[in-house]
């Protein structure tokens, strides 16, 4: 066998997993434009990458239509996107595999046109991301600079910790195993998180503490539906993604993974500095710190990590103890066999980055499985 310690189990929450490869969360825009409900094909897609006692974490999903940033990504605050994610739960549990579903809200990491009513997006503060080429995704599929969003009013935050808390009840209706907040990537828990987004003078702004608030409401309230050890938190301490970036991350995010070990969480979810680009651009940060080296001391729960890992690294991470679980994003796009051909040391068929978004069977669900007879036979 090859990568032995990658295919050791695991207990995660009341789950044993019978390896430590994982689907990462991975935005697709392949949803129902109409209702942002999972289709057939997205069932397919999950049910190919399926394991028995493998973790599959299905991608962002808004918590409400304010939450959405890109067209024709699924949402969890819907009947319609309730039944839509029935049907891949249903094909992940036929294969033996366990689906846990990442709850969303990107903030001001999206455009009046992706808006219900057109109305601007939302975040702790009215601070656009600028910078070099970054720009919001919109309705008609051209590109256009960030608007300035409308900051919450303090009245408004726990109306949003409620829609965390009513998608947590939503995912659980569709069949899903358990549920990942998305605090990563420069999305709104990220934004509420960091100094130079957040300038509020409220509850929710000023102090670390203050600026915890937030994350920490949520994760209460998700918990509060199911149990705090079907709740992953996934968090990108040295993440530059979406205009996001702490000048120091460390008293911060000591601060948050403190607040969040005394929990009993299913897990914690990093994404490693050097693949930080929120898929937008190969990334490859040279000299930056190791998330999961850095952080492990100060958590004592299950850890899993991302960020361009090969079979190799990822079981060299498992085996120096620097992680439990190791999530694969774009080799997994690729190969949806991907536990089956790091066990067994096959070939990997590489990935095609021009139909990560959008689209539809093309380089989603027409990626072959290893078959080595076939292989030898044709080669």
């Amino acid at each position: 066998m090859h990568n032995p310690k990658l295919f050791s189990p695991l207990q995660v929450g009341p789950y044993t997993l019978a390896h430590r490869v994982v689907l990462a969360p991975l935005t697709r825009m392949r949803a129902d434009k109409a209702t942002f409900a999972p289709r057939p094909l997205n069932a397919e897609y999950y049910g190919q990458r399926a394991t028995a006692g493998g973790l599959l974490i299905a991608e962002a999903s808004p918590v409400l239509a304010t939450g959405r940033g890109n067209p024709a990504t699924p949402g969890i605050y819907s009947d319609e996107q309730v039944a839509g994610w029935r049907a891949v739960t249903d094909a992940v549990h036929a294969k033996g595999g366990i689906i846990f579903l990442q709850l969303w809200h990107v903030g001001r990491v999206s455009h009046s046109s992706l808006q219900p009513g057109g109305v601007l997006p939302v975040a702790p503060s009215a601070v656009p991301i600028a910078g070099d080429g970054m720009m919001a995704a919109t309705a008609s599929g051209k590109p256009q600079p960030y608007e300035t969003p409308r900051a919450l009013e303090t009245h408004e935050i726990p109306g949003i910790v409620d829609a965390f808390r009513q998608a947590a009840r939503n995912a659980m209706e569709a069949g899903f195993d358990g549920v990942e907040i998305h605090g990563a990537n420069g999305y709104l828990i990220e934004q509420f998180l960091q100094s130079h987004i957040n300038l509020r003078a409220d509850r929710y702004g000023g102090s670390i503490e203050n600026r915890a608030r937030f994350l920490l409401e949520i994760v209460d309230a998700v918990a509060g539906v199911w149990g705090a050890n079907r709740v992953g938190v996934r968090l990108s301490p040295y993440g530059i993604a979406n205009g996001s970036g702490e000048t120091d991350p460390m008293p911060l995010y000591s601060h948050v993974i403190g607040a969040l070990d005394r929990l009993g969480l299913a897990y914690l979810h990093f994404i490693e500095p050097r693949s930080s680009g929120a898929g937008r651009a190969e990334v490859d940060h040279q000299n930056v710190p190791s998330a999961m080296k850095l952080f492990r001391p100060m958590w004592r729960g299950v850890l899993m990590t991302a960020g361009g890992f090969t079979g190799e690294s990822a079981n060299a991470a498992i085996a120096d103890g620097d992680a439990d679980l190791i999530a694969f994003g774009r080799i997994f796009i690729a190969n949806p066999d991907l536990p089956d051909r790091l066990k067994n040391g096959y070939p990997l068929t590489p990935y095609n980055r021009a139909t990560f978004y959008g689209g539809g069977e093309a380089g989603y669900t027409d990626y072959p499985v290893y078959d080595g007879l076939r292989q030898a036979e044709t080669a």
